[in-house]
């Protein structure tokens, strides 16, 4: 049951930030952000009544459908408000506080079912999101540069939040010199999205980091299971043994962010140099040059994290596959300790993946969140469903061994990314300039 309910969250918020993200891409993204929201406010509302499991897994799709927004639209607002040279650090840190959200939340829901009921933690989550969608419509702006400009465009309706009815605006905002062009939003709009996987540089960045992601799932997913039968944990004590798991997601974010940060600042000081610019120039995302090396500058540290990460994985298996080790009095902290460094590598690697994708698709942050999300929920959906299978047929050490192998399979992926992804990058902006050219030509 545990699984199946999972499994069909992941395959629906795999799929439903294709249409938040083209949406917000299209129309901004506040007032996405409020619809999304009060669709997961409903979902909450209906787990908190639902009478039996079938009711409750259709609720569960709902709520994935609604919270998926989260996925796309904020990777959307960090591309608009930071440059390359920051971004890192804000993906890392947003990744970092969503996926420990993730991790931890088993430690909070085992707390609320052991002592309150299971129903109580839907009623929880309906007064968080809540209070967080007031917090949107109250405080948020929108940000999507087509309509907020850098931020001093005068927003209007729905765009503007209700504290800047309650105030004086700054001296520095001014009115937009025309009318807000918005895309139309048509069936093609969520279409969109899935042409980027006809980009080689982007599917190969995208598939390594979507069987990296599957790998983290199956750890975190069969935990549950594995510890309740390994070690004989009750609800709470289940709960706590996710704290490792939680603390490396933050950890690993924080690290990677910094380390993107600094080693981006040296490849475009290295770049400058070397083509005689303006040191103080810095580059936007819709700037970049075609021959800037921004695949080396993010994905100079994957080698030795992949390492730690295969030999972790490795490792956690074959520390719960032996009942002689398993038996000994303070074995668990073995486990626990490796799950901590599978959760800080794997989403360190999260992080690197997503900041890339961000930087080779400007302008359409939310539509290349929605399509990495896409094929990290649908490899990790299936990963999931097959976990328990294959821990039973073949035993925790045999099952994360073929995990770690795998990652290793698909490692020859970064490998020709290093080397070929800034060409093939250079040859897609070619092909978008000459069919601007062409367009303004034929108008």
């Amino acid at each position: 049951m545990v699984s199946l309910t999972i499994t069909s969250y992941l395959a629906v918020q795999g799929v439903s930030p294709l249409i938040w993200g083209s949406i917000s891409d299209a129309l901004g993204r506040r007032p996405i952000y409020i619809a999304s929201f009060a669709v997961y406010i409903v979902a909450n509302i209906g787990l908190s009544f639902s009478p039996n499991f079938a009711v409750l897994l259709i609720f569960r799709g709902l709520q994935a459908a609604g919270s998926a927004s989260t996925v796309s639209i904020g990777n959307g607002v960090i591309q608009d408000i930071s440059p390359p040279a920051e971004r890192g650090k804000f993906i890392s840190f947003y990744q970092a506080i969503r996926n420990f959200s993730i991790a931890v939340g088993p430690v909070l829901g085992g707390v609320l079912a052991n002592f309150l009921g299971f129903r109580s933690i839907f009623v929880f989550l309906l007064a968080l999101s809540s209070a967080v969608t007031l917090v949107i419509v109250f405080f948020l702006p929108e940000t999507m540069r087509a309509i907020a400009g850098n931020g001093s465009l005068r927003l209007r309706g729905v765009y503007k939040p209700l504290i800047r009815y309650l105030r004086k605006e700054p001296d520095y905002m001014e009115d937009p010199e025309g009318p807000v062009r918005r895309k139309e939003v048509t069936p093609m709009t969520f279409v969109e999205p899935l042409r980027l996987l006809a980009q080689k540089d982007i599917l190969v960045n995208l598939v390594f980091g979507g069987v990296v992601y599957t790998v983290w799932s199956m750890v975190t997913s069969s935990t549950t299971d594995l510890f309740k039968m390994t070690f004989h944990l009750s609800e709470l004590q289940i709960g706590l043994a996710f704290l490792p798991n939680g603390f490396g997601t933050i950890i690993g974010s924080a690290i990677a962010g910094k380390l993107m940060t600094r080693d981006y600042l040296s490849v475009e000081e290295t770049y400058k140099a070397s083509h005689g610019s303006d040191a103080t120039e810095r580059f936007t995302g819709g700037n970049l040059p075609a021959d800037f090396p921004i695949e080396r500058a993010r994905l100079k540290r994957l080698p030795w994290i992949v390492l730690i990460f295969v030999v972790t994985t490795a490792a956690y298996g074959m520390s719960l596959n032996f009942a002689s080790l398993t038996s000994r009095r303070g074995w668990i902290a073995v486990p626990l300790v490796l799950q901590f460094f599978v959760a800080a590598t794997s989403n360190a690697v999260f992080s690197l993946n997503q900041t890339l994708i961000t930087d080779l698709c400007p302008g359409k942050g939310a539509s290349a969140t929605a399509v990495n999300n896409l094929v990290r929920c649908g490899m990790g959906a299936v990963g999931v469903a097959l976990a328990e299978m294959f821990i039973h047929s073949t035993g925790p050490g045999a099952t994360f061994l073929g995990l770690a192998l795998a990652t290793v399979a698909v490692g020859p992926l970064a490998v020709v990314h290093w080397y070929w992804g800034q060409s093939w990058r250079a040859s897609r902006m070619e092909a978008a300039e000459r069919a601007r050219t062409e367009k303004a030509l034929g108008s």
